[in-house]
């Protein structure tokens, strides 16, 4: 497979006058040479898509649907090339790879299952002889910003429900995994999404702010959706706001795990590992936040430390360890500042230890309190918090307690008190007697505060991807008062 990625526009390789690199994380190796698109590149890609929008809303929902299922069939075809391009790109494992690319087909397989649910209604109108009808009807151009810590999952999702609402879309590639995301690009290529259906814009890191400016301004870019930071989707927002543009935003997340007297210690801790230690804690989903009731937190707290210390970090090539690397030395002089903090404020460092480069180990901290920046910043890493509770109440003001609200759960052996503790966690998402990362196609899928708005995911993404238009039709002569 080559390394060599370039922008894809009107459905063929474009080459851009310049182009940068990325290296492997773990061993600095050459990964990937990637086209560095200029704003007249980026302008031609929503051109392009815009020259697609009229055919391609206009084909039927059954020859969408065809076509998408034949994308999810060449998504799953170059299954090697997606392992290898994660694992040089991001240290992702094999495991965390194959993953990506089962989900990602699975969302597409569902946004096909989508194209006959784009209904509407006939409203009953007040005016004698009127039919009105409300309609659903393409966008236009779907600008889609996928991030790497979920390549496969979150670029294929940035386009899928897009596609199958009728319009054509750009994906602007992550600058740490653009290989990985031209492989989506190319795979619904071969499907028969050419001509401008589908787009690929990929950038240098200094110039991502100017060439995502360039194609939210494009006036056929009717909306933008955005996985990442916070801070990022601050200034998407605001830029998009500016073109009165509609945004789906999937941000950043501190996602709790209550755990209360009556749970399931054995079931809460395996919840909780996977949560907080999946891909390296690299999850807007992850285990941020374990916070455990006063009666239970020293049981919990010992049973959690032995799992954890049971949970290696190696080599994601040798595939022989539940952890992999992190993305850059910069997530690991992150994390281990939130941890120093934290110790140096009176915190228990009850599991941990030095990373070898970005082969970060598993940090367990315990007795962290508000006070403390690894209570209220997103850590992005292998470390977890945890927090004592006095009770349920006071557990449920700790977990809301964060400018986020993506993801959460809460461990009960009562069903009722763990739907009644859901209910009051202020979370786009909360799962009760499960982990904090859980994803399915068919989910409504977002946040709420500063985790962002808007939802992915079965009926709810053809809200987001489509415009509801009020349609009449008079059957009878008309009668005015002038």
């Amino acid at each position: 497979m080559s390394n060599r990625v370039y922008l894809s526009i009107g459905g063929v390789d474009h080459q851009a006058a310049a182009s940068f690199d990325r290296r492997n994380p773990v061993t600095g190796a050459l990964a990937t040479t990637a086209d560095a698109a200029s704003v007249a590149d980026a302008t031609a890609a929503a051109d392009a898509a815009a020259d697609a929008a009229p055919a391609w809303a206009a084909m039927g929902p059954n020859a969408r649907r065809a076509m998408l299922m034949k994308a999810a069939d060449a998504l799953e075809a170059r299954r090697d090339d997606f392992v290898a391009a994660m694992m040089a790109e991001i240290g992702a494992t094999q495991g965390w790879a194959t993953f990506n690319l089962m989900l990602a087909a699975g969302i597409v397989r569902e946004a096909a299952a989508m194209t006959t649910q784009i209904g509407g209604e006939v409203i009953p109108s007040d005016k004698t002889g009127c039919i009105a009808m409300a309609l659903r009807e393409p966008a236009g151009v779907v600008l889609g910003i996928a991030p790497w810590n979920a390549p496969v999952i979150l670029g294929v999702r940035a386009i899928a429900m897009p596609l199958a609402c009728g319009n054509t879309v750009i994906l602007k590639a992550s600058e740490q995994c653009p290989r990985t995301h031209a492989l989506i690009i190319a795979a619904f290529i071969v499907a028969g999404f050419g001509e401008g259906i589908v787009n690929l814009i990929t950038n240098a890191p200094a110039d991502a702010g100017e060439i995502v400016g360039a194609m939210i301004d494009h006036p056929a870019v009717r909306r933008i959706n955005f996985t990442g930071s916070t801070a990022v989707g601050r200034i998407i927002a605001t830029r998009a706001a500016a073109q009165l543009k509609p945004v789906l935003l999937e941000l950043g997340g501190k996602a709790p795990l209550i755990v209360l007297d009556d749970a399931d210690l054995d079931e809460a801790v395996k919840a909780a590992a996977f949560g907080a230690f999946m891909n390296s804690g690299q999850i807007c989903m992850s285990t941020e936040r374990i916070i455990v009731v006063d009666a239970v937190a020293d049981d919990f707290a010992a049973r959690f430390k032995a799992k954890v210390e049971t949970m290696p970090v190696g080599d994601p090539c040798q595939g022989t360890t539940p952890l992999g690397a992190v993305v850059d030395q910069k997530t690991v002089d992150h994390v281990m500042r939130l941890i120093d903090d934290a110790i140096a404020a009176g915190a228990e460092l009850l599991v941990g230890g030095d990373a070898d480069g970005v082969l970060m180990p598993a940090h367990v901290v315990d007795r962290v309190t508000p006070a403390m920046a690894l209570f209220r910043e997103e850590s992005f890493g292998p470390v977890v918090g945890l927090i004592r509770a006095r009770d349920e109440a006071h557990a449920i003001e700790l977990a809301n307690d964060t400018e986020y609200g993506l993801s959460a759960a809460v461990f009960t052996r009562d069903a009722a008190r763990g739907l009644r503790v859901a209910r009051q966690i202020r979370s786009g998402i909360c799962h009760v007697n499960g982990p904090t990362v859980h994803d399915e196609a068919q989910m409504p899928f977002g946040g709420t505060k500063a985790s962002g708005y808007g939802r992915f995911g079965g009926k709810a993404g053809i809200d987001s991807f489509t415009e509801l238009r009020w349609v009449t039709i008079e059957t009878q002569p008309g009668h005015f008062p002038i």
